[in-house]
C-alpha cells in the first residue's frame, strides 16, 4: 500500500526540486523516477525488468557530484521503506553507488542505511553484486573496512530465529552465498545464537552438532538448534508423512524442501496451508493441473476460504488489480509457455471474484480530484501485453478502482470528437462496468478531449488519467497545451498520465514538464506510478 498523503507533504518535489518553474524536471525528480521504476525518463513500461546500469542514472550521478549524497540516501530509504518503488533493483543499485562515492558522509549514510533498504538476503546479495559490477575495471576490491562492518552488522542485528529461517530459505543469489559474505566480511558474531547460525552456514550441520553437543546452551541457542535440526531432518527424509508433519509443525516453506518432495501432492497440500497468499495466487493453475486442488475437495475449499478472507487479504496487502491479473490468468486454463494446462475450477473463480471486491480496502486513497477517461475510439477487445486481460476489462477495473477509492472522481468515455460522462459507479460489478464502456460507439482518437471537457465545464482536476488502446493519436490540440490551459483556467496543479494499454513503447512528446508521464501497457506497478505522480513524489 502507498503511504498516505499527509506523511509525505514535507518531501514533495515542488518543495524540494531546487526552485524555478514548478513543472521543471529537476535532478531530484529524475532521481525519484529512477528509484520508482528504474528510468529517469517520463515513460513507465509495465513488466519491464532490465538490469539497472550507470547509463540510467545521470541525475543520481549529478546529485552526488553536487555533494547531495546524503539527500540521495534519504530518498532511497523513503522509496524502499514506504512501498513507493515499483521495482527494488534501482534502490539497491543507487545505494551501492552511494556506498563507494568519494565523499565520506555519503558513504557513511549509505552503509548505515543498508539494513533498512536491504531487508532480506536476496536484497543483500543484489546490493553486493551491484557493488562488484560498479568496481569492474578498478584496481581496488569492494571489501573495505566499511563494507565488512555494514555486512557484519546486517547479520548481527537480525533476530536469530528470523535469520535462521532466512539463511535456509535463500541460500544464494546473484553468484553470492551467505558463506561468501560471512567469510569476506570477517563477521564476528555478536551473540551465541548468531555464532551458531554462522557456524552452520560456513562449516555445516555436522560441525554444529559436534560443537554444541555437550555445551550448556541458552534458551535462544536451543530454539535455533532445534529449528536447524528440523531443516536438516527434512532435507534427508524420504518419508512423505514425516515431511508433511515437519512442514505443518514448523511452518517450513518450499525453498527448504528437496525437489523430490515437491513431486508429492500431499506435500503441496501441506505447503498451501501456510503459503503467503501472493504465492498461492501465482501457482493456482499449476496446483489445479497437478490435481493438488481438485473440485469439491477440502483443500480447494480451504484455499477458497483464504483467498476471499478479508483478514488474509488485508494482511497480505494485495491490490485488486493483482487479484484480477491472477484471476484472468487462471481463467485462461493454460500457462504462458503452453505446457501446463488445467480446467479452471468454478469455486476458485468465484472466490477470486469475491476477493477482487474485498481487496479494495487495501487501496490507500490519495485524496485528489481525478478524471479517468477511457478512449473508446478503437476496439477494446485486444489484450494488455504480458497479461490475459482484455483492454475493456482492464479499463473497467482501473475506473472502478478510482471510483471506489477516491471521493472526487469523474469517469468519462471519449470518441469521435465527443466526451460522454460515463455511468461507471462505485457500486457496479466489474462485468457491469465493462459493459458500460464497450457500448459507446467508436471513432477517431483525440486524447486532449477529456482535458478540454474539464476546462469548459469548470471542473478543477488534479490528475487526468487517459486510458487508450491507440498509441498513435490525432489531436485537435496538443494534450500538453490543453493541460497548461486547464492549469491556468482552474488554478489546479494538474497532471496528465497517458496510459497506452496495448503499447510497448510510446511517449506523448519531448516535453520537459514534470506533470506529464506515459504508461506503456498496464500492471500493478502502473497504479503505484500513478499514485506517486498524484502525490507529487516523482
Amino acid at each position: 500500500m502507498e503511504p498516505s498523503g499527509s506523511t509525505t507533504s514535507n518531501h514533495t518535489l515542488n518543495s524540494t526540486g531546487g526552485g524555478g518553474c514548478p513543472w521543471e524536471v529537476s535532478d531530484k525528480a529524475r532521481l525519484c523516477r529512477f528509484l520508482c521504476y528504474g528510468s529517469e525518463g517520463d515513460v513507465y513500461t509495465a513488466r519491464e525488468e532490465g538490469r539497472v546500469s550507470i547509463e540510467n542514472a545521470g541525475a543520481l550521478l549529478a546529485m552526488l557530484q553536487e555533494g547531495r549524497g546524503v539527500e540521495v540516501v534519504e530518498e532511497i530509504k523513503r522509496f524502499s521503506q514506504d512501498g513507493r518503488a515499483v521495482r527494488p533493483g534501482p534502490s539497491f543499485f543507487a545505494l551501492a553507488l552511494c556506498s563507494q562515492h568519494s565523499e565520506l558522509k555519503t558513504r557513511q549514510a549509505a552503509f548505515k542505511a543498508l539494513k533498512e533498504v536491504c531487508r532480506d538476503p536476496a536484497h543483500l546479495f543484489s546490493f553486493i553484486q551491484y557493488k562488484k559490477e560498479l568496481k569492474e575495471g578498478m584496481k581496488c576490491g569492494i571489501w573495505g573496512r566499511a563494507l565488512r562492518k555494514a555486512v557484519s552488522d546486517w547479520y548481527n542485528e537480525q533476530d536469530a530465529m528470523i535469520l535462521a529461517a532466512a539463511v535456509t530459505k535463500c541460500k544464494q543469489r546473484e553468484g553470492w552465498s551467505h558463506q561468501d559474505l560471512l567469510r569476506l566480511s570477517h563477521t564476528k558474531p555478536a551473540k551465541d545464537a548468531i555464532a551458531l547460525i554462522s557456524k552452520y552456514v560456513t562449516k555445516g550441520w555436522k560441525e554444529v552438532q559436534v560443537a554444541y553437543a555437550d555445551k550448556e546452551n541458552s534458551e535462544e541457542v536451543v530454539k535455533v538448534l532445534s529449528y536447524l535440526e528440523v531443516v536438516e531432518k527434512v532435507k534427508h527424509s524420504c518419508d512423505e508423512t514425516e515431511v508433511i508433519n515437519l512442514i505443518e509443525e514448523h511452518k517450513l516453506e518450499r525453498e527448504q524442501l528437496l525437489t523430490d518432495h515437491l513431486k508429492s501432492k500431499q506435500v503441496w497440500r501441506a505447503l498451501l496451508k501456510e503459503m503467503p497468499l501472493h504465492s498461492v495466487l501465482r501457482i493456482l493453475g499449476k496446483m489445479t493441473s497437478n490435481k493438488v486442488l481438485e473440485p469439491g475437495s477440502s483443500e480447494t475449499q480451504a484455499v477458497c476460504d483464504r483467498i476471499q478472507s478479508e483478514t488474509v487479504l488485508k494482511k497480505a496487502k494485495i491490490h485488486p488489480f493483482s487479484i484480477l491479473l491472477a484471476s484472468e490468468n487462471y481463467k485462461r486454463g493454460q500457462g504462458y509457455q503452453g505446457k501446463t494446462k488445467w480446467e479452471p475450477d468454478g469455486s476458485i473463480l468465484k472466490a477470486m471474484d469475491s476477493a477482487f471486491y474485498k481487496s479494495f480496502v487495501n487501496v490507500e486513497p490519495v485524496g485528489k480530484r481525478f478524471v479517468v477517461a477511457v478512449d473508446v475510439s478503437t476496439s477494446l477487445s485486444s489484450v494488455v501485453p504480458g497479461t490475459s486481460i482484455s483492454t475493456a476489462v482492464a479499463a473497467a477495473a482501473i475506473t472502478m478502482i478510482f471510483a471506489r477509492t477516491e471521493a472526487d472522481t469523474h469517469v468519462l468515455a471519449y470518441s469521435e470528437g465527443a466526451v460522454v460522462p460515463c455511468s461507471v459507479s462505485a457500486d457496479m460489478t466489474l462485468a457491469e462496468a465493462t459493459v458500460e464502456l464497450v457500448k459507446i460507439p467508436s471513432g477517431s482518437t483525440d486524447c486532449s478531449l477529456p482535458i478540454t471537457w474539464a476546462t469548459e465545464n469548470g471542473k478543477s482536476v488534479d490528475v487526468f488519467i487517459i486510458l487508450t488502446n491507440n498509441p498513435l493519436w490525432t489531436f485537435a490540440a496538443s494534450p500538453l497545451e490543453s493541460l497548461k490551459k486547464h492549469r491556468q483556467t482552474s488554478g489546479a496543479t494538474s497532471k496528465l498520465l497517458m496510459c497506452g494499454l496495448t503499447s510497448i513503447g510510446h511517449a506523448m512528446a519531448d516535453a520537459e514538464d514534470r506533470g506529464l508521464l506515459s504508461v506503456c501497457g498496464f500492471d500493478v506497478g502502473a497504479l503505484s506510478v500513478i499514485s506517486n505522480v498524484a502525490r507529487d513524489l516523482i
